[in-house]
């Protein structure tokens, strides 16, 4: 017993341990980050995952990381993720929305041809999933995958992976992906990078948040600007603190899944508690009884307004509607009566001089202004 307990240890901790990442791993970029490992799951095994919400998520070894990111394509911020990516030799998991598929399908078929994954993210980004009717629900999420597929040219192109927007848990939702063997991911932390923050701010919140347990599922927005600028820094960030980026795919006939234990897809509860939160803390103490002869003030009642003087009310006048007048404050002083003036003889004018067009000269054959003749200014 002691023998096969030892040979169990020994074959985890060669799962959980992955491959260090090599200079070959990125040919032109020696200093890049790199992919550390590919770790491949089967959705009908797994059928959710995320620390957030739910028991399981992903089998990560510490310091292994898996970015993902929402809500695109979007050009030209799903284009600069995209490059910065590319500069790492690093691979990421897109849940991508139906709309924004359909408008840009050269942007997915991208994201496909660089390496990463594609899932879905509903057709039109949806928050009442709780309150859908389960025939429109599920037209949600099929058109999504029939508009990455119709975009890729190829439906097994599409990853069965999908993220519920705002992490809005549905019964309707959850059960049918089930059914279809897609498997659900919420995540283990976020960045607010929808928040409209500073891009020095998003990375702060993404690299704090890992550190506080080490490894887990980081959900980004390529459609945000801010985004776009930081990810260079914490790429680079994420090589010098030692940190490993995996990329998630999933289970085919010609791949296998990776060998894990049911362990493996369970969050420390330490560590979970510390990502949303921090460790949570005691249960409050009772209140006290109050002491005897405690003088106890009663709340203070609001404050009421003030009354005014009571007015005798006017009779109605026949035939008028019964609205009383606003009573002036101040009656205007009487103006003695005048004699009509006689019309003075209008004396000559001169021509208003000209105001100065500080925005610059403008002619009457000049093209109108578009968004793309506009100056661009602070535009990543």
């Amino acid at each position: 017993m002691r023998v096969r307990a030892l040979l169990c240890l020994l074959s985890l901790s060669v799962v959980a341990v992955p491959a260090a990442a090599s200079a070959t791993d990125c040919p032109g970029h020696p200093d890049a980050l790199g992919m550390s490992r590919v770790l491949v799951v089967d959705p009908a095994e797994h059928a959710r995952i995320g620390s957030m919400q739910y028991h399981e998520t992903l089998p990560l070894a510490d310091h292994e990381v898996v970015l993902t990111f929402d809500d695109g394509p979007l050009p030209p911020y799903s284009e600069r993720v995209l490059e910065t990516l590319a500069s790492q030799c690093v691979k990421a998991t897109y849940f991508l929305i139906g709309r924004m598929a359909r408008a840009y399908p050269e942007m997915v078929r991208k994201i496909h041809d660089a390496g990463h994954s594609v899932g879905t993210h509903t057709m039109s980004h949806p928050y009442t999933f709780n309150r859908m009717a389960p025939a429109k629900a599920h037209a949600e999420m099929d058109d999504a995958i029939a508009a990455a597929a119709d975009a890729l040219g190829n439906p097994s192109e599409v990853a069965p992976f999908f993220r519920i927007p705002g992490l809005i848990r549905a019964d309707v939702v959850e059960k049918y992906m089930a059914e279809k063997h897609v498997q659900i991911w919420s995540t283990d932390f976020l960045a607010d990078d929808w928040k409209h923050l500073s891009a020095s701010e998003v990375m702060k919140r993404a690299l704090t948040r890992l550190e506080e347990h080490g490894k887990g599922v980081l959900l980004l927005h390529d459609i945000q600007p801010a985004t776009a600028m930081m990810l260079p820094n914490l790429l680079r960030e994420l090589k010098r603190r030692g940190y490993r980026v995996v990329h998630v795919v999933p289970a085919t006939a010609d791949q296998p899944k990776t060998p894990t234990t049911p362990e493996q897809w369970v969050m420390h509860e330490t560590a979970v508690a510390s990502l949303h939160g921090g460790i949570p803390l005691p249960p409050p103490r009772p209140r006290a009884a109050p002491v005897a002869d405690t003088v106890v003030m009663p709340p203070i009642p609001p404050r009421l307004p003030l009354a005014r003087p009571a007015t005798a009310p006017s009779a109605p006048v026949a035939g008028t509607v019964d609205v009383v007048p606003p009573i002036p404050s101040r009656l205007p002083p009487a103006r003695p009566a005048t004699a009509p003036s006689v019309p003075a003889t209008p004396a000559a004018t001169t021509p208003r001089a000209e105001i100065t067009d500080v925005t610059g000269s403008i002619k009457a054959d000049a093209a109108p202004v578009t968004t793309s003749s506009m100056p661009k200014a602070n535009i990543p």
